[in-house]
């Protein structure tokens, strides 16, 4: 998810038109107005990358995540399903913004440790299975740009399953996740990124220009 940093250094651009309005995802993240205001700037950014009609496309979301836009890259593909709330192929700002409120510091781990899990279960079936797992660890090492034996993969999932799946049926279900987690934080080290905090540190401007106050908002 580092690639997602990178993007806060861009300008400042004009509200878009047919947006959820600003206040209201505020109340609604852990956002205040002036960086809801902010992520409209990088949201406008990076949805006029390829396509520009106002709407993130699953190109412009790997270009701006993995530096690619047609490589097959099942980490990628499955975040933009996530982000893609609507199922409608398309990412909206609102999708944008309530999503990635997912990796906001003061999001509760509880919402972090149910999103990882929901990453991991590519097939939707409210399991992480042997195969989910291993797709997982491959896309995560290739990311990474890591190289393991065959048989070193094999043995990461074999001890994962190990010590996750308590019941012994062979996959992971949410509580099992939970358990493995509190066991390893590292594994939900990814769903928090810091900058979020301090995004307005690269969009000052928004300060000030700023139509509603946070203590207008409605809790």
């Amino acid at each position: 998810m580092k690639s997602i940093t990178s993007c806060f250094c861009l300008s400042k651009a004009k509200q878009a038109s047919g947006f959820d309005n600003h206040a209201v995802l505020a109340s609604e993240t852990a956002f205040n107005m002036n960086e809801v205001e902010a992520l409209h700037s990088l949201f406008e950014q990076l949805s006029s990358s390829i396509i520009d009609d106002g709407r993130i496309h699953k190109e412009e979301f790997l270009l701006a995540l993995f530096n690619c836009s047609s490589t097959k890259n099942i980490l990628a593909e499955r975040l933009f399903t996530l982000f893609d709330l609507k199922k409608n192929g398309v990412i909206e700002f609102g999708e944008f913004v309530r999503t990635l409120n997912i990796f906001h510091p003061d999001t509760p781990q509880q919402d972090k440790i149910a999103f990882a899990f929901n990453l991991y279960d590519l097939r939707h079936t409210g399991f992480i299975e042997r195969e989910e797992l291993k797709d997982m660890v491959l896309a995560t090492l290739r990311e990474s740009e890591l190289s393991l034996s065959e048989d070193d993969v094999e043995a990461i999932v074999d001890k994962t399953l190990q010590e996750a799946d308590l019941n012994g049926d062979g996959k992971i279900d949410l509580e099992e996740w939970k358990h493995l987690v509190a066991k390893y934080p590292s594994l939900t080290k990814n769903m928090t990124l810091p900058h979020l905090r301090e995004i307005t540190l690269a969009f000052p401007n928004f300060v000030m220009e700023t139509e509603v106050v946070d203590s207008e908002l409605v809790c």
